[in-house]
Formats: C-alpha cells, structure tokens, sequence
C-alpha cells in the first residue's frame, strides 16, 4: 500500500540440506561479519535497518520498508560477507563502498498500489 511503513524481517534457509538448515542463526552469530544492502528501482520506496551487531553497526536482518506514492519495480538484496562497515555510506546502505564478498543476492519484484 503507498504511504506506509511495513517492520520487515529475513530468515535465510538452506533446503538443499536435510534436515533444512537456518542460516539466520550463523548470521545472527557472527553479526559483525554481515551486512545485508537493500537496492530498489521503485521510485518512493526507501528502506531503513531496524537492528545493530555487537559493534553498534547495521546489520539488515531487521528493516522498516517505508512507501511513498504508487510504483513499481524491483528491490535487490544482497548479503556481504566481512563488508567494510566503517567505509563511506556503508552503515547507511551504500553497498558501493562495502567491500567484502557476496553471500546472497536475490532480485524481488515490487508493486506499490
């Protein structure tokens, strides 16, 4: 919906393993090591961290997704192992100064009505 806050959260699962295993823990373990960037395309959609790692640095597992008036078009998420968090625009979201090596990246589409 447009002009709304939504508190958003990750879990991460690995199925190819059985039984299924949570990823979400490992991250949440060694939080100082990750750092989940958020990348959207729609035009009036911003998102926030909502959680910190032991360090007082954003992490991503926890969000608040805010709308603005109607769009669409794609939200990128991407899960850097041992990102430089003191980098340049790193805690505020900036992957382009991060560093560190991918994990994770998947492309969701979005659709504010």
């Amino acid at each position: 919906a447009s002009n709304t806050t939504y508190d958003g959260s990750l879990e991460l699962l690995n199925e190819a393993e059985t039984p299924t295993e949570d990823i979400t823990e490992e991250i949440e373990e060694e939080d100082v090591d990750h750092q989940f960037f958020f990348q959207t395309s729609a035009t009036s959609v911003s998102i926030t961290y909502d959680d910190t790692d032991s360090n007082g640095d954003p992490i991503g597992l926890m969000t608040k997704l805010t709308t603005g008036d109607g769009t669409s078009g794609n939200i990128t998420i991407t899960l850097q192992h041992k990102p430089e968090k003191d980098g340049s625009g790193v805690s505020g979201g900036d992957i382009s100064n991060a560093g560190g090596d991918t994990d994770i990246e998947v492309t969701l589409p979005i659709d504010v009505e």
